[in-house]
């Protein structure tokens, strides 16, 4: 899946018109190293809070997200579901230190990330569109599926 990094044509899948416009700002090659590891400590630390605010608002969120993955590609749920599986098990893994830890956790994670956007050149694409929230982890997904040949 190469064409989503230039340019999209009118007919291209809406996930793929998403992540060739995430990419128009996310191509320096120190903003995207860290945006590989910051979103997903972001994702981390935000279900981590609101866990800690309460479980079902966690769960509620994460079932909001499937949501929106399930109708933009089958494999980016599917993916998106085992990685939240495995973020759900890590915040149960904090413990009583969940909130100190994910609260750390995000405001490192975003220091980084507006670094990154610092260096890049460009605003953050979420401050044009709140969804860009949720495009962040199919953009590293996405890097991810290229290097290992998957189709999403």
């Amino acid at each position: 899946m190469n064409t989503a990094v230039h340019e999209t044509p009118t007919n291209a899948r809406r996930v793929d018109q998403l992540l060739a416009h995430y990419s128009e700002s996310h191509r320096h090659a120190t903003n995207e190293l860290i945006h590989f590891i910051a979103i997903p400590l972001i994702m981390l630390s935000l279900v981590g809070l609101m866990y800690a605010l309460h479980p079902l608002v966690a769960y509620a969120f994460i079932a909001a997200s499937m949501v929106y993955y399930v109708r933009l590609s089958l494999v980016f749920f599917i993916t998106m579901l085992a990685g939240s599986a495995l973020v759900l098990a890590l915040v149960h893994a904090m413990g009583e230190q969940r909130l100190v830890l994910c609260a750390g956790i995000f405001v490192v994670a975003w220091i980084f990330q507006f670094i990154g956007h610092k260096l890049e050149g460009k605003k953050p694409s979420f401050f044009e569109d709140i969804q860009y929230l949720w495009v962040g982890p199919l953009f590293v997904l996405s890097k991810l599926f290229e290097k290992l040949g998957i189709r999403w």
